[in-house]
């Protein structure tokens, strides 16, 4: 699944030029209310942001990862609250169905998320299923035609938008095999949600507990229409989602080195600018080195994973690599925001300045869609495995 390279050229000079001239300049104000404006939401729809990773044969532009990626990292050199707008419906919120579902199941669902009309959230983590995914207790028991679900959801990413969600159940027995996914509307009775969380950064991002009491879904809402794949779907959903948020903190990386390098051009002390003392220049060389070792990975990685033709979970040494991105790239975004506030000093710790917040939202990215410990565990079981 991929694009003409003309027509991705034209999609990524869009892309460009929106980040640039509508959403940079919006940045302070979703600071400042905690909130997306809806005008900035309805160009996004009118650009097909909402359905980049979905087929034209369901309403979707069709990017390949490799594509894909590429766009994350433009849209990542911005607030990160802007991609959380659509993130879930080009990852984890509609791939699943993409991935698994049945026929049916895409007809129905895949075009109105690819246009933005239904926004999908993805509810696996409970307050004890985190990391450990497969430690799920939100029960769905069955009854005649239909399921039960009963149980909790935490931070779960857009659930306050969303129109549906899909939601890993326990059907069965202990462990990975008993768990399936359900795709679940959001305005089922029964279904309530949190109180908004309130984050150390990202505002303008949108997260809460999902409460299930009681909530009857019909059986062929389960993705695939088999009880028990539920965590072979999220594994796979999770593979193509790090490497997109691998994207997406690599273009984090190269705003706040931009912003570096402006400040240290500018700003003078003993007489001459910042950026002409040496320790300065090897806290930015530093940053630029990290970041071209981590662009070229997720580069490559996405390559791989587009040649394999099939979800990554299929093949253990790409998914390895989607690990190897995710863990070295969020941790670089993490150590380029430190220096970034560092090169501008005091200013640095003051929110008029950009580095402040990006210092604050880019922390987020190590803990999400597998924190940097899982990553390490999948790549170190990966090596152990190997004949």
């Amino acid at each position: 699944m991929a694009i003409d390279n003309e027509s991705f050229e034209l999609l990524l000079a869009s892309v460009q030029r929106f980040v640039r001239e509508r959403l940079v300049p919006a940045e302070d104000a979703v600071e400042e209310h905690d909130e997306v404006s809806a005008d900035i939401v309805e160009d996004m729809k009118e650009m097909g942001l909402f359905g980049l990773s979905i087929p034209e044969e369901y309403g979707g532009i069709g990017l390949s990862m490799s594509q894909e990626c590429r766009v994350a990292y433009e849209i990542g050199q911005t607030s990160l609250a802007f991609r959380s707008v659509f993130g879930t419906n080009v990852g984890i919120g509609s791939q699943g169905i993409l991935m698994d579902g049945t026929e049916a199941q895409k007809q129905e669902i895949l075009p109105r998320v690819a246009s933005g009309e239904l926004i999908m959230s993805f509810a696996l983590t409970e307050a004890d299923a985190g990391s450990d995914s497969a430690a799920v207790k939100t029960r769905g028991e069955r009854d005649g035609d239909d399921y039960i679900l009963n149980g909790s959801k935490r931070f779960i990413t857009n659930a306050p938008r969303a129109g549906a969600l899909t939601l890993m159940a326990r059907t069965d027995g202990p462990g990975a095999g008993g768990i399936s996914a359900f795709i679940v509307p959001s305005g089922l009775p029964g279904l309530s949600l949190g109180k908004p969380d309130k984050k150390m950064g990202q505002r303008g991002t949108k997260t809460c507990d999902v409460i299930l009491d009681n909530v009857r879904v019909p059986a062929a809402n389960i993705i695939g229409g088999k009880p028990g794949q539920g965590f072979k779907t999220a594994m796979k959903v999770l593979d193509r989602g790090r490497l997109h948020i691998s994207a997406v903190a690599c273009g984090m990386a190269q705003r706040i080195l931009n912003e570096a390098v402006a400040y240290a051009r500018e700003r003078k002390q003993f007489g001459k600018r910042i950026g002409d003392f040496q320790l300065v220049q090897a806290m930015l060389a530093d940053s630029q080195a990290e970041l071209y070792a981590g662009w070229n990975g997720v580069q490559d990685a996405a390559l791989r994973y587009d040649a394999k033709g099939a979800p990554s979970v299929s093949d253990p040494h790409v998914s390895m690599l989607a690990s190897c991105c995710k863990l070295f790239c969020t941790e670089m975004v993490g150590r380029v925001a430190d220096r970034g506030v560092q090169v501008h000093g005091g200013s640095g710790y003051i929110n008029e300045y950009p580095v402040e917040r990006f210092y604050r939202d880019v922390r987020l990215l190590r803990l999400y869609e597998g924190t940097t410990q899982i990553q390490q565990l999948i790549i170190g079981r990966e090596l152990m495995g190997r004949d």
